[in-house]
């Protein structure tokens, strides 16, 4: 494998705020070592842009290591970029090759607005959330009770931990034609509806978090697999074919007083 340095053509979105107009500006990015990761290679060019009195490209990180899902480009046309199942942090330089040109750009999504350039408002995930992607149960011991305890079939611990390694990155919203959040939404049902812990609020759970998507703006799901191709965690769409049995059983059944 070559490991020489390379450069880079960059065309990055920079917009000032969600209210701003937005372009693409072009940085040329030289001697970039192929073992750093796209973000680094970001912490680079602002570290030039700063020395050079300019303002820096906003973007969101925490973690990086593809865990958190804070960060969030979309490159080249696809969001995390090219290699499969990988967070934009995780991606190495190595991915191109010297003279290629990257366009890099914010989710794009109505639920998403820009904050700055390629910083997005993703609080509308934390409020599905809020509506109802939690459990009232104590799986604690401090009272002698542990989750652990309780025996769950080796299938269902398994979907559902699968289901659980979703990250909230938005990834599916950006990637679906419709801006659907319905993989996502999915998840968080799915993993507590397939779990003894989950039933307390399973029906109360997926009314509440799909009327809080609704009311988010997040468009409907046609099926077309671009959320699952996408995922950096390979969330599998047969969630959303779970989401939509416990939606209608919770809405045959619910209590309507």
């Amino acid at each position: 494998m070559d490991h020489s340095n390379i450069s880079l053509t960059l065309e990055v979105w920079r917009q000032e705020s969600a209210s701003a107009n937005g372009k693409f500006v072009t940085y040329k990015v030289d001697d970039v070592s192929p073992e750093m990761s796209f973000l680094e290679m970001f912490d680079v060019l602002n570290e030039r842009l700063i020395r050079e009195g300019q303002d820096p490209i906003a973007f969101d990180h925490d973690c990086r290591e593809g865990i958190c899902g804070s960060c969030s480009m979309h490159i080249n046309g696809r969001p995390h970029g090219p290699w499969h199942a990988t967070t934009v942090c995780q991606l190495h330089m190595r991915a191109f090759k010297n003279g290629d040109t990257i366009v890099v750009e914010p989710w794009r999504a109505k639920s998403f607005p820009v904050i700055k350039d390629l910083m997005v408002d993703r609080s509308a995930f934390d409020r599905i959330i809020q509506a109802g992607g939690y459990v009232s149960v104590n799986t604690g011991n401090v009272n002698g009770v542990d989750a652990n305890a309780i025996p769950v079939e080796k299938d269902k611990a398994d979907t559902a931990f699968a289901a659980a390694t979703c990250i909230g990155c938005g990834a599916c919203v950006a990637a679906c034609k419709n801006s659907s959040a319905m993989l996502f939404m999915s998840a968080k049902v799915s993993h507590l509806a397939l779990l003894p812990q989950g039933a307390p609020e399973r029906k109360d759970r997926v009314l509440n978090m799909v009327a809080q998507m609704d009311k988010e703006g997040f468009g409907s799901c046609t099926f077309t697999g671009a959320c699952e191709a996408v995922c950096p965690k390979e969330i599998s769409i047969t969630n959303i074919s779970r989401l939509n049995k416990e939606y209608l059983n919770a809405g045959m059944t619910v209590d309507k007083r």
